[in-house]
């Protein structure tokens, strides 16, 4: 049942008079602090908080005198008490408010600068439970909405980078109604931010990967000139999660990334990441979230070489990513073409130099690799909905293969297969993927038919043997991925005419039986994976 309106208009200007300070991050609020003294404002603190303030020298008064009642349970109970919520909640103009703060000798509130536990820094350093569950903050979260719901005479305060605006605002000793306004909007988003890291540590450690509710939290890390498109408004939004990308790299030189860049850049470092360094370096070149070019080789130059090879029209304007730490050779290889963005675990300061040359061109240090069989959770938006899945971090690795057909591949020709599946596993659905010796020969994306894929694959390979000089696409004695299974032998007879011997598939098609005595009759080796890779 709705609770009825007061209808009391809210003051446009409110003087401060009393400040309750109560931060986990001391970022600037010894400054906050002083500067509020000298404007003649009481302060209020809790135990750490009290601490610093009083180490600084400045008059502040333990929230115990407030409440007489001292701070219990290590902590756990020392603001969940009438004259702090009673001072944050009363509608100063109410004669029935009123009466209960004179009857009952609560003060009123007029600040509350809070921030909460660092939960989600604890989470992401791998906390224990007893630590983690430690570090949710119950006081602060109650007092934040208790200040924003009151926001028509409360100002509330959650974020330090928000300290410089409030010193502004109070330089007259009030606060204006549309600055509280905006306070409160940010202070609800901070603690429904907060809830939901809760929650979903929660459904992490209990091993609910889908909870009865599902809420994603983030911080705005940038807003954007535009979206995807300039018509369209965009920003990005940062979760915790500490997993190497491009949320946490640090970007080195050039101007911010566009929504495209973060988009294609995140495309480009996870498919990467499939790729051990320690086993070889690895280039992956993106263009519009698919890759256009994938290569592995002795050196990281050479891998760069190789996989600009499969598809330089479509590199030009790409996005680069490599497994290894760019190197000065591959950074002057790469400066030789247009390019929007390089991400790395780590650049060489001579690499940075060379890119240097090209002011424009983003560089991001990544400082390690995503672990591509690391749980996690990926989601999209539809009308209405939120779709919300486990991060497909399957690998073919891990799989049991199985040659389906009578000629088993080649040690040479699955080494193939791997590679082109892994891959298949980055490309838009439908995908059909060619790749020879450790190099992508030709990618086939996003097309309604899988037959259309393979045969725009092939196309590609013709293109760039043309671009090369070479006599024969690189598709001839190739192996073929194709991320779901084969519907019909059309596709396949098309992989074929393109000079494929082997194909690397997850099978389970109702006519299995047709594509695989289609292989047999070409003589051509085919595994089954027994996993798909859709990705949409």
């Amino acid at each position: 049942m709705a609770v009825a309106s007061k209808k009391i208009p809210a003051p446009d200007e409110v003087r401060i008079k009393t400040a309750l300070l109560s931060v986990s991050d001391k970022t600037g609020v010894i400054e906050l602090a002083k500067a509020l003294n000298e404007k003649g404002i009481r302060l209020v603190s809790t135990g750490g908080t009290h601490k610093a303030i009083s180490a600084a020298g400045l008059p502040v008064s333990d929230v115990s005198e407030l409440t007489g009642f001292p701070e219990i349970m290590d902590g756990r109970v020392k603001t969940l008490h009438p004259n702090v919520h009673g001072g944050l909640l009363a509608i100063r103009d109410d004669a029935e408010h009123t009466a209960a703060m004179n009857e009952h000798g609560i003060a009123a509130i007029d600040l509350a600068v809070i921030n909460l536990y660092p939960f989600e820094e604890v989470r992401a350093a791998g906390g224990d439970y007893p630590t983690t569950v430690e570090n949710i903050d119950i006081g602060g979260p109650a007092m934040i909405r208790a200040s924003a719901k009151n926001h028509a005479y409360v100002t509330i305060v959650t974020d330090p980078a928000d300290y410089p605006q409030l010193l502004e605002e109070i330089a007259s000793g009030t606060t204006r109604y549309a600055f509280r306004q905006k306070m409160a909007a940010k202070a609800y988003a901070r603690t429904a931010a907060y809830d939901a890291a809760i929650s979903n540590w929660f459904a992490e450690v209990l091993d609910t990967p889908m909870p009865r509710h599902r809420v994603i939290g983030g911080v705005l890390r940038q807003e954007m000139r535009y979206g995807e498109n300039p018509h369209q408004k965009a920003g990005f939004y940062v979760t915790g999660d500490k997993r190497p990308g491009v949320a946490t790299a640090s970007l080195l030189q050039g101007k911010q990334l566009s929504y495209n860049n973060i988009n294609d850049t995140d495309a480009a470092f996870e498919l990467v990441a499939e790729f051990l360094p320690e086993k070889a370096p690895a280039c992956a070149i993106i263009k519009h979230a698919n890759p256009c070019g994938v290569a592995t080789a002795p050196t990281l130059a050479e891998a760069y070489r190789r996989a600009l090879a499969c598809d330089s029209t479509s590199a030009f304007g790409g996005i680069i990513a490599v497994n290894q730490e760019l190197d000065a050779e591959t950074a002057e290889e790469i400066v030789k073409l247009f390019t929007e963005v390089i991400i790395a675990p780590a650049v060489s300061e001579e690499a940075r130099l060379i890119i240097a040359r090209k002011p424009n061109l983003r560089l991001l240090a990544a400082g390690g690799l995503p672990d591509p069989r690391a749980p996690g959770l990926s989601a999209k938006t539809v009308a209405g909905g939120l779709l919300v899945q486990t991060r497909d971090h399957g690998m073919v690795e891990d799989l049991e293969l199985k040659v389906v057909t009578k000629r088993a591949p080649t040690v040479q020709e699955l080494e193939d297969m791997k590679f082109a599946f892994k891959v298949a596993k980055h490309v838009k659905s439908n995908a059909v993927v060619y790749a020879k010796d450790g190099q992508t020969a030709g990618i086939g994306a996003g097309q309604m038919s899988r037959v259309d894929s393979a045969r725009i694959a092939a196309i590609k390979a013709e293109d760039a043997a043309k671009a090369l000089g070479l006599a024969a696409p690189l598709t001839r004695g190739s192996a073929v991925a194709s991320e779901a299974f084969l519907p019909f032998a059309d596709g396949l007879l098309s992989a074929i005419a393109a000079g494929a011997t082997a194909v690397i598939q997850p099978g389970g098609s109702m006519r299995d039986d047709e594509v695989i005595a289609a292989a047999n009759e070409h003589d051509v080796a085919m595994v089954f994976t027994g996993m798909r890779h859709f990705r949409h």
